[in-house]
């Protein structure tokens, strides 16, 4: 119970652990279990580890953020990939789209040809810790023409980012990647980017957003101007604002204060008297019109907290980063296929599916990306596997359910970071990717992989 009250979400499964106990073992072994009854061997013994494994898995899984970015092409996506990584630690500079100079490359578009046109080709796959939480951050292409790799990206992931160019409102790949965000019913994070320069009303562009798509927005993060008198970001929820300085390019942004809105010094501070007066109307306006955040309608589809920022200068990415880590979906039961061939046109979950749950104890996961030979040193080919519920340890034995159930032995696995792959050493938990290297015809982007008796097949992606 200690790790459930860290994790409320535990506590129905480990308060169901206790009354299971009471009802195999007696109250006795539930509420004071006597050396004779834990003895090691005992059903007592066994039972008490099977509801720790059960406990610390539903905990990793508690733990995990597992997210995709999408936008229309040049809305900065991949520069705000960069910046998740730079504040979650995971890379010490940011790298640039077009890298000039001494600068870096950015870790998610590896490709050579990726490098040469500045535009992101392939979804890439990037993991890392921060603050407690494990991180996986899914890069799509923005670009029509490569469209499809993201859709299946997004049957990965468990929350979307939403990148709109501030300028230019929404666009029309922003609009179809809604549409298959909302069908995979996925709760929705809004970034308004590149408040750095001139850019649209903040009202016009919450306005865009509620019209087009029907859905509640929730400004978390309020713009203190833009463009070149862009200050920083009012943070609504503490009544804070977060001023900023412009940092060495590719280094985190220095916040010049955090002033609560109610201090004499704001104004001064923020040394603008008109955007000072702007900014005081504009919270008694928002605190009268908007909606609150419900968590509710967040996770299903209904409402999209909206934050505004700047990828490129660094204003508000960490404020972004730390409300995706507390209000993001943690993995969630995936739906199994129905088998209605004739039925499949969209890939829209309805919510009437049969589900596995990430706590499940067998392993299951499926493939949502192929890739090969980006090792110029070997003809290699790796599929990408979402781990859907279990553990994932090297050297797993798995079944195949396109192949019938054969059996395969995953003797490899690696773990990802853009480029950078590394053996897996350790246990991976639902809501994180791995790679595993195969031969041709042995996986096909949508193949479910299980252990256990009951043959799985997850929904078509």
């Amino acid at each position: 119970l200690d790790g459930a009250l860290r994790s409320p979400s535990l506590v129905t499964l480990s308060v169901s652990m206790w009354l299971s106990t009471i009802a195999t073992h007696g109250w006795a072994a539930a509420a004071a279990p006597s050396a004779t009854a834990a003895a090691p061997g005992s059903a007592t013994a066994r039972h008490i580890r099977r509801v720790a494994m059960d406990v610390a898995l539903a905990d990793e899984v508690e733990r995990r953020r597992n997210l995709a970015i999408i936008s229309h092409p040049d809305a900065g996506k991949t520069t705000l990939t960069e910046k998740l990584l730079l504040y979650g630690g995971a890379i010490s500079q940011a790298g640039a789209v077009k890298a000039k100079g001494e600068q870096r490359r950015a870790t998610s578009d590896f490709m050579e040809l990726e490098q040469q046109r500045g535009i992101s080709i392939s979804s890439t796959v990037l993991s890392y810790e921060y603050d407690g939480k494990q991180v996986n951050v899914l890069d799509t292409p923005g670009h029509q023409d490569f469209s499809e790799d993201t859709y299946r990206t997004l049957a990965a992931a468990d929350n979307a980012v939403m990148l709109v160019d501030a300028a230019k409102g929404l666009e029309p790949q922003t609009r179809k990647l809604f549409e298959v965000a909302r069908l995979r019913r996925l709760p929705l994070f809004t970034f308004v980017n590149k408040l750095d320069r001139p850019s649209l009303s903040p009202y016009e562009l919450i306005d865009q957003i509620e019209a087009e798509f029907g859905i509640s927005c929730c400004p978390l993060l309020w713009p203190v101007g833009s463009g070149d008198r862009f200050r920083g970001v009012l943070e609504r929820g503490a009544r804070r604002v977060h001023l900023f300085a412009r940092g060495e390019r590719g280094k985190k942004a220095e916040e010049a204060a955090v002033v609560s809105l109610d201090d004499d010094r704001l104004e001064a501070l923020i040394g603008d008297g008109e955007l000072y007066a702007q900014l005081i109307d504009d919270v008694e306006m928002l605190d009268g019109l908007t909606d609150p955040l419900d968590l509710d309608r967040l996770k299903r589809g209904e409402q999209t907290p909206v934050l505004f920022g700047s990828a490129m200068t660094n204003f508000g990415v960490q404020l972004l980063l730390d409300t995706l880590m507390s209000l993001g979906s943690p993995p969630t039961p995936r739906a199994l296929d129905a088998g209605d061939e004739a039925g499949f046109t969209s890939g829209e979950l309805t919510g009437d599916e049969e589900t596995v749950e990430p706590t499940s104890e067998d392993f299951s996961g499926f493939v949502f990306k192929l890739q090969a030979n980006t090792d110029p040193k070997h003809r290699d080919r790796i599929a990408y596997v979402r781990v859907c519920s279990g553990r994932f340890e090297k050297g797993l034995k798995v079944k195949h359910s396109r192949l019938r159930g054969q059996q395969l032995t995953l003797a490899q696995a690696q773990t990802l970071l853009g480029a950078e792959r590394s053996t897996l050493d350790g246990t991976s938990y639902p809501g994180d990717v791995v790679g595993i290297p195969f031969s041709p015809g042995q996986m096909a982007i949508g193949d479910t992989l299980y252990t256990g008796s009951r043959p799985l097949s997850f929904a078509k992606i």
